[in-house]
């Protein structure tokens, strides 16, 4: 055949370059095989491989060889992944629906036959056992049916590494001990090790092919995380379980929890908020949950809108105001006689008041002068001024004597006017001026300075907290918004936060029963919740709110980005041990560690929260554990989304259509 001049011109242009290569001094550029490859590998052995190379290593591969009647169960193949120097392979390919009918339908026939056999010969214990194995067949046939699951196909290989023969031996007969525990059983790849080898290989190409039949669930459990499934048989649908398929139903107040809090932890940009506002409107709108945020970004007015609640906004410009010696009577449940009464706490009030005056005191500097005597000059001038209103801890000292009205069933009653940081100061000034003790004119004397600040009479550049409350907190509201974000971050936020806290639970959370069957479902967010930490009053405060809200039936959730904040506070990791949910997204490699530690995450779980996608995430609730997708509907994605060029593209795409 005649060569063409283009291809005679090619020929000619390979020669020259090989040549050129097989001249002296020139090097021949190595491809990645070589790089990295071994030297050499001899497979001449049926029990074993050895690799050649700088240092001598010994490989035996085997395979998942029978399986237990039921592997749901979290930690099944746990050692595939942990067991010392192991590669682990899985093959998997989805069965079409139409087979998985088919050989389930199979198999009911065969257990129905087997079981009717056993019943005629009077072996009641397999009669029993087939007819449990024919319920949970016909189970996962009509699940399948209904889309709620799925049938694969999956072979399992793995290959354990030493650098000697006796440890390979050694290493792979404990594997195999290990195995047997979860009734896994494992067999070597024995004549076939150069086979088993090449299918751990990233060639995906399984040359083994020793097949095992899963479920979507049971498919989960293959994978290096604690446990496969998270769901409640009531709640919200959070998202979906990216290792099965499966939804994820999530009640914050469902009875198996310990308490009702939660914690999220994400760096910026994973997705906490579009997290939280898919979780508060899905609650509102399907489970009447409502929900109360302190918003120290921003990000919750258009929630607020759109689900019909209210938005409050804190500014140095603003004329609303919040009053942190509000006082609320409150009904608790005697332990005794296990009836409702109605009681006024007025010392527990006085001490949070206290705090939040401290923190004030000690200012963004976090002044050292503050002390155990400030605390106590604070706390007498505090409980004076609920004295000298007649506010005692009888429920009715918060009302005006006499001055009651009836609205239709209600009798409504007219409040006192309370005490405020301007009237505390006023006393301040009183006592300082008729103070005789020596060591308490220091603290007079600075108190006077630095509160300065919080006072309206004296144009206080902070004075939004001084003076009456300007609203209520309207019972039955869907969503209600307390915006900080426009104070300054770096101390004046973190102090609204300590305030609102107090007050939310005066005026939010005391209005909640104990009585569970009474008690609406409240759900209280902390966003941006690291702020506070550099405060002791204000971390303190938070504590206690932790443990003392599933009494109430509400629910705190904490949202922060570095978990390492809270691992360098230890009083403020009570605020984790009071949270039976916590929720991973995304995180920075520097915090890993600390999850690790702090939560016993395996390095399976650990390397995807370094690598997961935003919206994507770990949910641990109790002892339970999946990765969760969230997915917010198109609707929700017009209100929770915060990115604007995805919000834009979306309007984009929806006027070209």
């Amino acid at each position: 055949m005649r060569k063409s001049k283009k291809q005679q011109q090619q020929e000619e242009e390979k020669q020259k370059q090989l040549k050129k290569v097989q001249e002296p001094g020139v090097l021949k550029k190595k491809t990645i095989k070589e790089l990295i490859a071994p030297s050499g590998i001899d497979a001449s052995k049926i029990d074993r491989l050895e690799i050649i190379s700088n240092v001598k290593r010994y490989a035996r591969s085997f395979f998942v060889s029978s399986l237990p009647r039921m592997c749901s169960f979290p930690e099944l193949f746990r050692d595939l992944y942990f067991f010392g120097d192991i590669n682990t392979s899985i093959y998997i390919t989805p069965i079409a629906e139409s087979r998985s009918q088919n050989e389930l339908n199979r198999v009911i026939n065969e257990l129905e036959t087997e079981r009717i056999v056993a019943a005629d010969r009077g072996n009641i214990n397999r009669e029993s056992t087939l007819t449990q194995k024919r319920f949970e067949a016909e189970q996962l046939r009509d699940e399948i049916a209904a889309g709620f699951n799925r049938m694969y196909d999956a072979s399992i290989i793995s290959t354990v590494f030493t650098y000697n023969l006796e440890d390979l031996d050694k290493m792979t007969k404990m594997l195999a001990t290990e195995m047997s525990k979860s009734l896994v059983g494992v067999k070597s790849t024995w004549a076939m090790q150069e086979e088993g080898f090449k299918s751990n290989l990233p060639l995906m190409d399984d040359k083994i092919k020793k097949i095992h039949s899963f479920d979507s669930r049971s498919m989960g459990t293959v994978f290096p995380f604690i446990t496969s499934e998270v769901g409640h048989s009531t709640g919200v649908p959070l998202g979906y379980n990216k290792q099965t398929g499966t939804p994820i139903l999530f009640d914050n107040f469902h009875p198996s929890l310990t308490n009702y809090n939660m914690v999220i932890f994400a760096k910026s940009g994973a997705g906490k908020s579009v997290t939280m506002k898919t979780l508060i409107s899905r609650s509102s709108v399907l489970a009447g949950i409502e929900s109360l945020a302190l918003d120290a970004e921003g990000e919750y007015t258009v929630v607020a809108e759109s689900l019909g609640g209210i938005n409050v906004v804190l500014s140095p410009n603003s004329k609303t105001v919040i009053n942190l010696f509000d006082i609320e009577p409150e009904s608790i449940k005697d332990e005794i006689t296990g009836r409702e009464r109605i009681v006024l706490n007025v010392e527990n009030k006085v001490e949070d008041v206290t705090q939040a005056l401290l923190t004030m005191a000690r200012g963004s500097t976090r002044s050292t002068e503050v002390n155990e005597i400030t605390k106590q000059v604070i706390a007498e001038i505090v409980a004076e001024e609920y004295a000298a209103r007649g506010i005692t801890n009888d429920p009715a000292s918060v009302y005006v004597a006499g001055n009651a009205f009836q609205k239709g069933e209600k009798l409504y009653k007219d409040k006192k006017q309370m005490p405020t940081i301007g009237s505390w100061y006023k006393r301040l000034e009183q006592k300082a001026k008729s103070n005789l003790n020596k060591d308490y004119s220091f603290h007079y004397s600075y108190l006077l300075k630095v509160m300065r600040q919080y006072i309206r009479e004296y144009n206080g550049q902070m004075a939004y907290f001084d003076g009456q409350s300007t609203f209520e907190l309207l019972e039955g509201a869907p969503f209600i918004n307390l915006d900080i974000s426009q104070l300054e971050e770096r101390f004046a936020r973190p102090l609204a936060q300590q305030i609102l806290l107090s007050w939310i639970w005066e005026k939010y959370v005391k209005k909640n029963s104990e009585d569970r069957r009474k008690a609406r479902q409240k759900r209280v967010l902390v966003d941006e919740a690291w702020m506070l930490l550099p405060y002791p009053e204000a971390v303190d405060f938070l504590n206690t709110m932790a443990r003392r809200a599933r009494k109430r039936n509400v629910s705190l959730a904490i949202v922060s980005q570095r978990f390492q904040d809270f691992y360098e506070k230890p009083e403020a990791q009570a605020v984790l041990t009071s949270s039976d949910t916590k929720l991973f997204l995304a995180q920075d490699k520097s915090e890993i560690q600390y999850l690790k530690e702090v939560f016993k995450l395996s390095d399976g779980e650990a390397g995807f929260l370094v690598t997961c996608l935003k919206g994507e995430g770990l949910l641990k609730v109790g002892s339970d554990t999946a990765i969760l997708q969230i997915v917010p509907t198109a609707k929700e994605f017009e209100f929770v989304e915060t990115n604007l060029n995805k919000l834009v593209n979306k309007q984009k795409r929806q006027q070209t259509i």
